[in-house]
């Protein structure tokens, strides 16, 4: 592709006076003759100005049609905003680029028969199985994986830096001196978790992980329910009535953790000196709870917009997988307390 810089090199002028003569600047004290030139060497050269190029591209994105895959249903949504966020990260992104999703589809995908071929690209947001998305759009390359647990090399995809959450969450109990902490974290059945490990949330395997390195993991104060207020609340009832009462807990989302503190308050714990907790997601009432959570800050729609991102560029001739992930931070409030 031709450049300004090249064109004024065959005209022996500068690139500034090429830029005016294509642009048409009336102002300036130029010949005929070399005006001339400009113009036939830029035509010779093929030369395509940068506002052409950018009305061809933003032709190219009107066109676009993309489909959303959700792992999460409404319901999902309304109990834990994590992949809600997520959603709306595509839907602002892809408003303001004016690309229309023209196919959204929630939950299971084998109850889908139709294939998806007409969509110039999917973004596929949570664990949903790959091989039921690649049944109906067999496209890999314009695939984009966003949160989910074990992506595809061949495809693109959008991550939470869940390593980096996980060791600074540790690292912060560890420092305030605790040892036995517990985990309550989510699971689409919790029931079979345990026994299949298939699609376990990051979280729960980086928790273990991170604990039998330090020599401090103990099984026993692992629990998990649905992604809600009430499976939090459960979960935590369930340790207590176990008879484990870790001096700390780390609780897998921050809807979960309301419900851990209020199962905490009704037994007449005090948090934090009977239990430190700690969340994740720094949903907007974490900050005025009693005590406010310590939780980790996730910028959940900037994955979304990160995955509109992605499929553009593929859309637009990129052939190299990526592989983006988002970095996290710790929020520390009152429920993690103080040193022991």
């Amino acid at each position: 592709m031709a450049t300004i810089k090249q064109i004024a090199s065959e005209a022996g002028v500068s690139p500034a006076t090429v830029s005016r003569v294509l642009n048409n600047d009336l102002s300036l004290s130029v010949s005929e003759e070399t005006r001339s030139r400009i113009f036939s060497i830029a035509e010779q050269l093929q030369y395509k100005p940068a506002r052409l190029k950018r009305m061809k591209q933003d032709q190219l994105i009107s066109t676009i049609k993309v489909g959303l895959v959700m792992w999460s249903t409404l319901e999902d949504e309304h109990s834990d905003p994590y992949f809600g966020a997520i959603r709306r990260g595509i839907e602002t992104r892809c408003e303001e680029l004016g690309i229309g999703i023209d196919k959204v589809i929630r939950g299971v995908l084998k109850s889908e028969v139709t294939p998806l071929t007409e969509l110039d690209g999917l973004i596929v947001v949570g664990s949903v199985d790959e091989q039921e998305v690649y049944r109906l759009y067999p496209h890999k390359d314009r695939v984009i994986f966003v949160n989910h647990d074990q992506t595809p090399d061949d495809c693109d995809s959008v991550q939470l830096n869940f390593g980096q959450a996980m060791k600074e969450v540790l690292r912060h109990l560890y420092e305030l001196g605790h040892t036995e902490i517990g985990f309550i974290g989510g699971s689409s059945n919790p029931d079979q978790h345990r026994e299949d490990g298939q699609h376990e949330d990051p979280r729960t395997r980086l928790f273990s992980e991170l604990q039998q390195k330090r020599g401090f993991y103990n099984p026993e104060l692992i629990y998990l329910a649905d992604w809600s207020s009430n499976g939090g609340y459960e979960a935590m009832l369930r340790m207590l009535d176990d008879g484990h009462r870790p001096t700390a807990c780390f609780v897998a989302s921050d809807p979960m953790a309301v419900g851990a503190l209020r199962a905490l308050h009704e037994r007449g714990l005090r948090v934090p000196e009977d239990m430190a907790v700690i969340g994740f997601d720094d949903i907007e009432v974490s900050a005025f709870l009693t005590p406010p959570l310590t939780t980790v800050r996730v910028h959940t729609e900037l994955m979304g917009r990160t995955a509109v991102q992605l499929l553009l560029e593929r859309v637009e001739g990129r052939e190299i997988t990526s592989h983006i992930t988002i970095n996290t931070k710790l929020i520390v409030r009152e429920s993690s307390g103080t040193s022991r």
